[in-house]
């Protein structure tokens, strides 16, 4: 990502544009301030659903990433890519962190999450924050933090290395990560052309065809250790799909993505990994 003005960070032209004019978690495929896939592994999928039931998988997709950095009260953490602010705010409440930082690139997204947590915020200024920064260059101390997660952002990220390397500078040693997002699940060449002929969001390069590989070796390669990836598309994507259904055609971009999970050139993981209490 090319160096940012004194203005704050470079953003890449389609994340600019996606998260700018509008409030995307205001509309009917996310909701409730949310702005992710969803995690519906308990949702009874045989039935209509409705849009508590939305609500509730983008819900559940950060309580499934969260839970795995257990026990969290009484740490400071750190979410990459927050958004509206609701995973934070999730973060804050059920989660007992005695502070959660949330960073975005994008201002007018935290001028978004500041208003919707404007009530929590206020009762509690210690407990949380946002601030503005990039992944591959964040704003922050060495060791500022306990805990560093990143739901569905990683996608958007242009240098997994640098961020990696980001990654492991601000957390403290025996610090926790965890990364969830949607990856190529392997090195075959061919999957980024058939994922932009499939999804626009790849074709305009909003989203970089990652792959998991390269994640796992990006956080091995600036010194995290335990790093594990693990998949959770079957609890995404049909549920996902299932959602779409009442609004949008088979074979329409935002489909494709079950489409592109069943023929292997997309999952979606999550990816933990642990900076080593002493250094080498």
């Amino acid at each position: 990502m090319a160096q940012g003005s004194a203005r704050g960070p470079a953003m890449f032209p389609a994340v600019q544009e996606a998260y700018g004019p509008s409030d995307l978690g205001s509309m009917p495929l996310f909701g409730g301030g949310f702005i992710n896939f969803g995690y519906w592994r308990d949702t009874d999928l045989d039935r209509p659903l409705e849009e508590a039931d939305r609500v509730r998988s983008q819900h559940d997709m950060y309580r499934q990433v969260l839970a795995t950095l257990a026990p969290t009260g009484g740490l400071r953490a750190l979410e990459v890519g927050c958004g509206l602010g609701a995973g934070a705010a999730v973060a804050v409440e059920e989660y007992g962190f005695a502070h959660v930082t949330g960073m975005d690139i994008h201002p007018e997204q935290l001028a978004r999450a500041e208003r919707r947590n404007s009530g929590l915020l206020g009762r509690s200024p210690d407990r949380l924050r946002f601030a503005r920064g990039a992944a591959e260059s964040m704003p922050f101390d060495d060791g500022a933090f306990d805990c560093l997660y990143s739901i569905e952002a990683a996608q958007h990220f242009r240098d997994l290395g640098a961020f990696a390397r980001e990654a492991a500078r601000v957390l403290r040693p025996g610090g926790r990560a965890v990364v969830a997002s949607f990856f190529v699940p392997d090195g075959d060449p061919a999957r980024p052309g058939r994922l932009a002929e499939l999804l626009d969001t790849f074709a305009t390069g909003l989203d970089v065809a990652h792959t998991v590989p390269e994640l796992v070796g990006s956080l091995e390669g600036a010194g995290l250790t335990s790093v594990h990836a693990a998949s959770i598309g079957e609890s995404v994507w049909p549920g996902w799909d299932r959602w779409l259904s009442a609004m949008w055609e088979p074979g329409t971009w935002p489909r494709n993505f079950l489409r592109a999970f069943r023929e292997g050139s997309l999952d979606y993981y999550t990816v933990t990994a642990q900076r080593p209490a002493r250094e080498r």
